[in-house]
């Protein structure tokens, strides 16, 4: 029961987290054919979780209540790909099948991409 109660916290400060953020960079992009704002949080996202899994496999410093509370709450309240799903399927329902597949392939590559970096970075960092 407390890892339940420690997920619904960590989710309402990652959902928060990712509607400000992503309001944000959606706002200063000002674009209205591409969903930055999301791109932007999942790639934040992929990154933190990479540096936490790291960190989780290398040192051990996660308890089971903070791996639900970060990983699962948190992190899983900022970097829903729900909304990169409907996004893109607005697109393709819109006929902008070009930003449509372009949506997919950054998010997949890039989110990779900074996982691995974030690995990387923390691996350099802590050892």
């Amino acid at each position: 029961m407390l890892n339940i109660l420690l997920v619904g916290i960590g989710g309402f400060i990652g959902s928060i987290a990712r509607y400000l953020a992503s309001g944000y960079v959606q706002q200063i992009t000002q674009s209205i054919g591409f969903p930055y704002g999301t791109l932007a949080v999942n790639l934040i996202g992929c990154f933190v979780i990479g540096v936490l899994a790291e960190l989780a496999d290398a040192r051990g410093v996660f308890t089971t209540e903070s791996r639900a509370f970060v990983f699962v709450g948190i992190l899983g309240g900022f970097t829903t790909f729900s909304s990169f799903g409907n996004e893109t399927m607005n697109l393709m329902r819109d006929g902008e099948t070009l930003p449509a597949f372009a949506n997919v392939s950054v998010h997949i590559i890039l989110g990779l991409g900074m996982v691995w970096l974030g690995r990387l970075v923390a691996h350099a960092i802590w050892g």
